[in-house]
């Protein structure tokens, strides 16, 4: 995780905190057309609204501004984001053989994972 926040340029103060958080994420589907994912921590909380292949205009959560688009290809939600600087980051979503939430994350030739647990 360490290198892919490096690859964004992001500070070591801000490393260290995001690899300490445990956002907690609710993904909601309203009606098959439009789509919200929602990440709450003790630090911050964000929501993102789309609908599937559509381009949108966002904020990612150390503020910078990107278009972003995410497509839903069989049991994978893929999010990617540009920023004005030419950076590119791509996430994939979906659920992994241990019932969790995966998140594949890539920037340059940077990767890194996020796992997240389902609760009821």
């Amino acid at each position: 995780m360490d290198e892919f926040l490096k690859e964004l340029d992001i500070g070591m103060a801000k490393r260290m905190a995001v690899k300490s958080m445990k956002p907690r994420l609710i993904i909601n589907e309203n009606g098959g057309k439009k789509w919200t994912i929602r990440s709450e921590s003790t630090l911050t909380t964000k929501t993102v609204e789309f609908q599937p292949n559509v381009e949108f205009d966002d904020t990612t959560m150390d503020g910078r501004e990107v278009k972003a688009i995410v497509r839903i290809n069989g049991n994978k939600m893929e999010h990617t984001m540009k920023g004005k600087e030419g950076k590119e980051i791509f996430a994939v979503r979906y659920i992994n053989n241990e019932g969790q939430q995966q998140v594949d994350l890539t920037c340059g030739s940077a990767k890194a994972h996020r796992y997240f647990k389902c609760v009821d």
